[in-house]
């Protein structure tokens, strides 16, 4: 099994297959427009912009699951993503990413590559880990997205190398990517 096995609507209401994408490096995020992490979106275009001549995407899925901070339709989402950051990059339907009504790629990808927990060193990874425990308890058992912004690396042969937290800031990513590219 692999990404590729997955289908997914485009946030203008495309059902697209992943398979699309074979032979290309991707990274998959889950994404809200009202969050902390919701700069990332800059950096995130710049490597999109970078790299993406030698075959690199980035997939974008919003989801409003933590604390409501995607409660946008997707068009105002696209809107804000692009008018805001400049967000060329793929972005998808609204989904969930945990729990019961979890789109199934994000079963998979959460399957495939365990939560190791938060860099307790990055300022912001000591702040989320104290917020989710005290607001959010349940969200920090097991492998699931613990929050926005949690990213996947993908070979281009369709494997998940990589988990990569809320925390972790795109750019600090750049050195996994190349070795892929």
């Amino acid at each position: 099994m692999s990404i590729y096995d997955f289908k997914a609507k485009t946030i203008d209401g495309e059902e697209i297959s992943l398979e699309k994408y074979k032979g290309k490096v991707l990274i998959i995020a889950n994404t809200a427009s009202k969050c902390g992490f919701t700069p990332q979106y800059a950096d995130l275009e710049k490597l999109f912009e970078k790299y993406n001549e030698k075959g690199f995407e980035i997939l974008g899925f919003p989801c409003n699951q933590f604390a409501e901070q995607e409660p946008g339709n997707n068009e105002e989402v696209k809107n804000f993503c692009q008018f805001n950051y400049g967000v060329s990059f793929q972005l998808f339907d609204k989904i969930d990413v945990r729990g019961t009504t979890m789109h199934p790629l994000f079963k998979y990808l959460t399957e495939s590559i365990p939560f190791k927990g938060f860099d307790l060193n990055h300022p912001n990874g000591k702040i989320l880990k104290s917020f989710l425990e005290e607001k959010f308890p349940t969200f920090l058992h097991g492998d699931s997205i613990k929050w926005n912004f949690t990213k996947f690396l993908i070979d281009r042969n369709g494997n998940v190398v990589e988990r990569f937290e809320p925390t972790t800031e795109p750019l600090d990513m750049v050195s996994d990517i190349e070795k892929l590219l």
